[in-house]
């Protein structure tokens, strides 16, 4: 197997006609790194892939895979392979031909090519069904069959575009830990374009979150959960209540942040100077309810809606200017106390989980 390569992007952007798709991103991709761009669609992550790929054209920009500038280059010649959202399989071939086809544009010949096939397709655990056709097998056979094909190349990075999208729940769930368990033993960098906050946070070693054809942050999954670079970071993620107000005072690194027609709220840490926008987060699973606040870290709501999930009791609740305010609970946490929807409520938190958020861009 090749060894694996560090991938750099350098100010890439993209742009179709007028409109930008990528805004001049830069990023650095370790060797033997698990990375996943996440985000909203129409956020700039597959087009950011395709670049790395060079399926698609970069409008200004360099790529870099190890030491060589492959900004220029074709697909072939990269050191990439891509596995695509649709696997592209050819029906009217059977596996190994399948796997092997790559090789076969490359004038491999067919008994080296075949060889080799099959012993992809025995490290994806198919080769009893060499022989067999892709509408013959499941859609978890078909996606290892696409990864084989992808992998026989030895490339330095494998990058998938959306590759657990067309899989039921449950086949997700194990094709997970199979994408996982196969980075680790190729030791390669896989680049891995997801919406998913969930899959992204089950995979990564890096997360790379994107807005409007920007990075907002990219980190360590525990990184982006604990310590949110942006209010639309904190958001997408959904671990976290964003607060947006203005800062009405400043104290000795704490500010007093009021919330339009809402009440005032503090933190610790800000550099933000009095009149300034400014956003802070508190994790769902931090707030407490029916505890006397702190002043300024908490306010009295009332219970929008209640979602029973099992080990955890989810609770939403308005009020203080906020339209929407989430609060996990334990399930003994709640129903040792619970309450119901309509009742008023006191919110509260401690002061050293509250996050104050940067501005995109910053």
């Amino acid at each position: 197997m090749t060894k694996a390569a560090e991938i750099e992007l350098a100010s890439v952007t993209k742009a179709y006609g007028n409109t930008v798709a990528v805004h001049a991103i830069s990023l650095k991709i370790p060797a033997g790194t698990y990375c996943c761009l996440l985000g909203p669609s129409g956020c700039g992550k597959t087009s950011t892939l395709r670049m790395i790929a060079g399926h698609e054209s970069i409008t200004s920009g360099d790529i870099l895979l190890g030491n060589a500038n492959v900004t220029d280059l074709p697909p072939a010649k990269r050191g990439t392979a891509m596995m695509f959202q649709s696997y592209a399989l050819f029906p009217h071939l059977d596996l190994v031909d399948n796997v092997a086809f790559s090789l076969k544009m490359k004038g491999v010949d067919k008994d080296t090519r075949r060889a080799k096939a099959l012993d992809m397709l025995k490290l994806m655990q198919l080769e009893p069904y060499a022989n067999r056709h892709p509408a013959q097998l499941s859609g978890g056979q078909q996606q290892r069959v696409a990864l084989a094909r992808a992998l026989i190349t030895d490339p330095e990075a494998l990058l998938l575009d959306e590759p657990l999208s067309a899989l039921d729940p449950f086949l997700k769930i194990r094709m997970r830990a199979e994408l996982k368990k196969l980075q680790t033993s190729l030791g390669i960098s896989f680049v891995h374009v997801t919406h998913s906050q969930e899959e992204a946070m089950a995979l990564a070693d890096l997360i790379v979150v994107m807005n409007d054809g920007r990075i907002e942050q990219a980190a360590h999954p525990r990184t982006v959960f604990e310590r949110p670079a942006t209010a639309f970071v904190a958001r997408f993620m959904g671990d976290h209540n964003v607060i947006s107000g203005r800062v009405s005072q400043t104290e000795n690194g704490s500010v007093t942040l009021s919330v339009p027609a809402g009440a005032d709220f503090r933190a610790e840490g800000s550099a933000a100077e009095t009149g300034e926008p400014i956003d802070i987060a508190i994790r769902t699973d931090h707030i407490r309810i029916g505890e006397t606040a702190i002043e300024g870290f908490g306010f009295t709501g009332t219970v929008s809606n209640i979602e029973y999930r099992g080990s955890s009791v989810k609770l939403t609740a308005t009020g203080a200017g906020i339209e929407e305010f989430t609060a996990i609970l334990g399930d003994k946490v709640f129903f040792s106390n619970p309450v119901k929807v309509g009742e008023a409520i006191q919110l509260s938190w401690a002061p050293e989980d509250v996050i104050v958020l940067g501005r995109a861009g910053n």
